[in-house]
């Protein structure tokens, strides 16, 4: 049975919410996992937290949402998902848990050894999910062994597929992108030159195997399908002409305009796999009879239509409100700001010229989430 108007409408916003949650949090793992490949002593990978350090809680809220709207959309792909594959979204959620901590627990006390133990919980805590979103993405385009009543009969070692696998490399390389070419223009060129550079380096080689693995992975997705969807071969070209373009703006140091194609990439190849999905909620790989469809998956009309509504009238002011938290701390960042500081009230009065509680909005607003 094909999925209802309302049911394609969800289908569509949950969608947007994935893209948008992995084009945000994107950088985000990006710059938690070269922490201590760009930040070579404390001052430098304070300054590298305190470059994400104001967004990374706010964009994680698009995963909640987008969690929250599949249950209430389609809780039956929801259950399916979740059930069949609780030990890797464990994975996921222990890894996401680990790098929150490592923020607020980075200084709290001021030992080489302690330090050490919360910047690797950020380098891993953001690598491990950077690689199992593409390797979860990938299994649910690809489907899962699911039964007659839509519940997975095979084992966590069934999740890890060559194409899977592939799907995480594609991830792991677009965040880590992402990430590199975030801190150039997150990091003042004159004021943290050093980590500048080491950024920028990052970025001229992980443009290239980025741009492969998509170019692969999206490939075999399509050569995967029983008959091409023009659609989803669409957004796949798209994808790969925008990781070419990537590759190019890197050399020419153009990084706003790379930074901007890198999450356009991310978008794209993305929104191919959901292409490649609809109308499927989860495929099976046991019998196209068991395949998960978004009719059977979906709640009620009425649960739809008043899940539309609050969504016209709230998502709104969500995104002014990002929005408007980017714009005020889009300052670049300095080393000197963060050298010889040890605690949260040192980093206001230095970023207030002395004068703690006092001044206007500095390079790195503060310590929130930023590990002072």
């Amino acid at each position: 049975m094909d999925p209802t108007t309302l049911e394609t409408i969800w289908f569509l916003l949950i969608c947007i919410l994935w893209i948008g949650y992995f084009v945000l949090e994107g950088f985000d793992f990006g710059v938690g996992l070269l922490l201590r490949a760009v930040g070579r002593d404390r001052a430098e990978r304070r300054m590298l937290m305190h470059s994400i350090g104001p967004f990374w809680d706010g964009n994680e809220v698009w995963l909640l949402v987008a969690g929250g709207a599949t249950f209430a959309a389609f809780p039956g792909w929801y259950a399916s998902l979740f059930s069949g594959a609780y030990l890797a979204l464990f994975a996921i959620l222990a890894a996401l848990i680990a790098r929150g901590v490592a923020f607020e627990f980075w200084g709290k006390h001021d030992t080489p050894r302690w330090r050490a133990t919360w910047e690797w919980s950020l380098v891993l805590g953001s690598a491990l999910p950077a690689l199992l979103w593409g390797v979860a993405w990938a299994n649910i385009v690809r489907g899962l062994p699911l039964d007659g009543a839509h519940d997975m009969t095979g084992s966590f070692f069934d999740l890890l597929s060559p194409y899977a696998l592939l799907g995480g490399v594609v991830s792991l390389a677009l965040f880590t992108l992402h990430g590199a070419i975030f801190l150039t223009l997150r990091l003042d060129q004159r004021e943290a030159a050093d980590a500048h550079a080491r950024a920028e380096r990052i970025a001229r080689l992980v443009a290239p195997v980025a741009l492969v693995a998509v170019v692969a992975f999206l490939g075999w997705t399509l050569a995967n399908q029983d008959g091409v969807e023009w659609f989803s071969a669409v957004l796949a070209a798209g994808a790969a002409v925008l990781a070419a373009t990537a590759v190019s703006l890197v050399r020419q140091k153009r990084l706003s305009w790379a930074f901007a194609v890198s999450a356009g990439t991310i978008a794209f190849a993305f929104s191919a796999l959901f292409a490649d999905l609809f109308p499927n909620a989860l495929p099976s790989t046991t019998s196209a009879a068991n395949d998960l469809t978004l009719a059977a998956a979906a709640s009620t009309p009425y649960t739809l239509k008043v899940m539309t509504v609050v969504a016209v009238l709230l998502v709104p002011v969500v995104l002014a409100y990002q929005g408007w938290t980017y714009w005020v701390l889009r300052a670049r960042l300095g080393k000197a700001t963060f050298e010889e500081v040890r605690n949260p009230v040192d980093l206001v009065a230095k970023v207030t010229g002395g004068t703690p509680g006092g001044g206007g909005a500095q390079p790195g607003g503060g310590a929130s989430g930023g590990g002072s």
